[in-house]
């Protein structure tokens, strides 16, 4: 059976975007010399560079669904997250925590039971099971650094009784810090090493992490969580433990175990993110807080977030994320309340180089201190989003916001799918507008600015006619490219991207 050359156009792109949904190089080569043995015209040799990636390099995007239960976690994964191209969720602290309706709650734990308000041990075992079949790594945030902040007793989520320096069958008051070095024991002075690593985060019981009893159990808890298939941890607090400390509960544990350590880096302060790099990544929290600022002046910073080696860690050492849970209710970084300009950085996080992306998704909320909405039993309410969730969508206090599914952010996670570990390119800026390239595989322009931008720009895609990927919907928006310019129109506030899996 004769082919023509532009029916060898067409198929070899459908075999690409299989390809780079199934992640598989064997199957691709197996279909692309099948399609060769078919055609009377020996085929021209492809240029790798010129295809989506096959060998999962792009693939390394997660998502922190906070506050979402096991149950509708499950769910996304399925739905929304495998298809998108997401490659893990970090979910919130799965332990038993004190009762309360403030987020907050679940990081104060009261035992290792895994029971919450948002499900039960059944639940988020399935939930992992679910996820793993749509394609998706599951990460759990772990609180090990310390236990309740509360003065009077009381009984955890589970029924488990404690008080402040004591939980029975667990703890006792000898297993924490007491540091003396403050009147209430509080941190008082972060550039005091030993206050910030032995004294008390706003009067949450300090666990003595250099007891080799406290680090066994600790390590018992987070083996309990592998049992069920979880693929790693968001270590909570690691910058109020030494790294030492860190790293000999981590030890036991396989060493394929995904590991992002919370170390918030400050001016002047002792402690760095740096220390903590040999048990695994640490968040860099610079990239979030100048994004912001990069967003708020001139976009082409962007290009060099990440180079400066005084204010980050190496790229394969960090995780980077335009805001978390902390971040967006301190007002450190941008938040979903920034709309159009909090979209625009998240695609200039996808769409660089720099460290392993992790995209937020929240709810809203007008009180720093609430929680998400709860049954009549304490229990948090599944998940819903908004109907066609985006940057102008309007949402009130308790609506899940779900940025992940922005146009602009799931868009992008496949557009960094298909680039893969292609260098970036063709870097262009004029204004409040930047774009750049992914090798010949992908490109990328946003415009920050208050006037729609037109321009021709160059680029290294292959000549053709391609689908922008952020428009969140069926019809192709086409851009040509011809003798490798770009001719592009993109609106005020919003930004496009072409990859070499979407042509028309």
């Amino acid at each position: 059976m004769a082919l023509t050359a532009d029916d060898l156009v067409v198929t070899m792109t459908h075999l690409a975007r299989r390809a780079a949904a199934l992640r598989t190089v064997g199957l691709v080569a197996l279909a692309l010399a099948t399609l060769v043995g078919c055609s009377d015209e020996p085929a021209e040799p492809a240029d790798p560079a010129a295809e989506p990636a096959t060998d999962g390099s792009g693939h390394d995007v997660g998502v922190q669904l906070f506050e979402w239960t096991w149950d509708a976690i499950a769910d996304e994964c399925t739905t929304t997250l495998g298809p998108a191209g997401y490659a893990w969720v970090l979910t919130s602290p799965p332990q038993e925590h004190v009762l309360g309706d403030p987020w907050w709650t679940a990081y104060q734990p009261v035992s290792y039971r895994l029971e919450s308000r948002l499900g039960t041990r059944d639940q988020l075992a399935a939930m992992i099971e679910t996820c793993h079949a749509a394609g998706v790594d599951v990460r759990v945030d772990a609180v090990i650094n310390h236990m309740t902040g509360q003065d009077d007793p009381g009984t955890g989520w589970a029924g488990s009784s404690y008080e402040h320096y004591t939980y029975p069958g667990l703890w006792t008051p000898e297993d924490f810090h007491h540091c003396g070095l403050t009147p209430t024991d509080d941190i008082a002075l972060y550039l005091d090493r030993e206050q910030v690593q032995t004294c008390e985060l706003v009067n949450l019981a300090d666990l003595d992490t250099t007891s080799p009893t406290v680090r066994a159990r600790l390590t018992a808890y987070l083996q309990d969580l592998l049992s069920l298939g979880v693929d790693g941890f968001r270590i909570d607090a690691a910058k109020h433990m030494a790294a030492d400390d860190v790293a000999a509960i981590l030890e036991p544990l396989p060493d394929d175990v995904a590991i992002m350590q919370e170390v918030i880096r400050g001016s002047a302060e002792p402690i760095s993110p740096e220390e903590y790099v040999p048990n695994g990544q640490v968040y860099e929290f610079t990239y979030g807080k100048e994004i912001a600022g990069v967003l708020a002046g001139s976009p082409r910073l962007a290009l060099e977030l990440g180079q400066a080696t005084a204010r980050y860690v190496a790229s394969d050492d960090a995780v980077v994320f335009v805001e978390n849970h902390d971040t967006e209710r301190n007002g450190s970084t941008l938040s979903y309340q920034d709309g159009a300009t909090d979209a625009l950085a998240t695609v200039l996080m996808l769409a660089g180089t720099y460290g392993t992306p992790q995209v937020y998704s929240g709810y809203a909320f007008a009180d720093v201190d609430a929680g998400p909405r709860l049954d009549d039993d304490g229990r948090v309410l599944d998940a819903t989003c908004v109907a066609d969730p985006s940057p102008a969508t309007a949402v009130q206090p308790g609506d899940w916001v779900c940025q992940h599914r922005w146009p602009q952010v799931a868009g992008m996670v496949g557009w960094r799918g298909v680039a893969g570990d292609a260098p970036v390119v063709d870097t262009w800026s004029e204004g409040d507008a930047v774009a750049l390239g992914r090798g010949s595989r992908a490109f990328v322009v946003v415009n920050a600015g208050d006037d729609e931008l037109t321009a021709t720009l160059p680029t290294s895609l292959p000549d053709g006619d391609y689908c922008d990927v952020l428009t969140g919907d069926d019809a192709c928006v086409v851009t040509r490219v011809r003798d490798g310019a770009a001719e592009v129109a993109v609106p005020a506030q919003s930004a496009a991207a072409w990859d070499v899996a979407h042509t028309d």
